[in-house]
């Protein structure tokens, strides 16, 4: 199965950190994950720096998952240019094409 997230609530580092990230990271999560899309606090997932980005960036290298900020949630954080090289941003418009175009089955927002 083709999946994406949209981390969307406060227990998203939890998710990401001991669950998601280390079952990616050792090939055993049980789907596909093409993407992952950032709202709010959790576009600081995606810094430089931070281990979740470092992660999350080695993880986009490796298998050519989407890490994406919502643009409006990260320039009021004015984050912008600390993210790792590669996070984009968009927002749902970005967002919908960029899965479709992929083959998502499934969105599972957390």
């Amino acid at each position: 199965m083709k999946v994406a997230y949209i981390m969307s609530s406060t227990n998203s580092q939890k998710i990401l950190n001991l669950m998601i990230l280390p079952q990616l990271e050792q090939e055993r999560h049980g789907a596909d994950v093409l993407g992952i899309f950032f709202f709010m606090d959790n576009t600081y997932f995606l810094m430089k720096g931070a281990d979740m980005g470092e992660r999350l960036q080695v993880l986009h290298e490796k298998t050519g998952m989407i890490i994406m900020g919502c643009d409006q949630c990260v320039y009021e954080r004015k984050i912008e240019n600390m993210l790792v090289p590669g996070a984009t941003l968009g927002c749902f418009p970005t967002l919908y094409a960029v899965l479709g175009s992929a083959g998502v089955e499934q969105v599972i927002t957390l």
